[in-house]
């Protein structure tokens, strides 16, 4: 198997490969293409998202400074934002609903280093998906952990840290994140 197929099928990879670098320095490439055009010029901005993410909905909004890993990994759905200094570690799939907003500083990140030194060492990684459902709302400097799902009409609060599913309809905060109440 290839470096690519590992990540694709959850296992174990070495993110020190020729297919794997190539694909972020694409991403590299396009997230500096984006930040250079004004966060006032929408229509220009919208272009280059098309171009980065591998799919997107209707008036998808990025704003200044965005970071990804590989950004075609990156599909949102329609009305998405991802407010200032906003990263996505997409190294695994990352779908995002409807109505989201990201807000300033928030990080999604679908990969981890592996735990043994050794490995680390040989630039292992293995990388989950995330998914965030319809109208939720990550507030600035949240982080979104691999292989979690968050449900439909979630706030994230500011500063937390999500490490495992979030049902539907709910508030979250804390490090570790925990179910604070439940939204109407």
């Amino acid at each position: 198997m290839t470096e690519m197929e590992k990540l694709r099928a959850g296992l174990a990879y070495n993110y020190v490969d020729p297919e794997l670098n190539a694909q972020k320095h694409r991403a590299i490439r396009l997230c500096e293409e984006l930040n250079a055009v004004s966060d006032a010029d929408g229509e220009a901005k919208e272009e280059v998202i098309r171009r980065l993410f591998g799919s997107a909905g209707e008036k998808p909004r990025v704003l200044s400074d965005f970071h990804c890993d590989a950004g075609e990994n990156i599909h949102v759905g329609d009305r998405f934002l991802a407010n200032y200094n906003v990263t996505i570690l997409d190294r695994a799939e990352v779908h995002i609903g409807d109505n989201v907003l990201l807000a300033p500083g928030v990080l999604i990140t679908t990969v981890n280093h592996a735990m043994n030194a050794a490995e680390r060492r040989e630039n292992i990684c293995v990388a989950m998906p995330v998914v965030l459902g319809d109208d939720v709302w990550v507030g600035g400097n949240a982080t979104i952990l691999p292989g979690v799902h968050i449900g439909n009409n979630v706030i994230v609060a500011a500063g937390a840290v999500v490490n495992r599913d979030v049902p539907d309809n709910c508030l979250v905060a804390g490090v570790p994140a925990r179910v604070i109440r439940t939204l109407d």
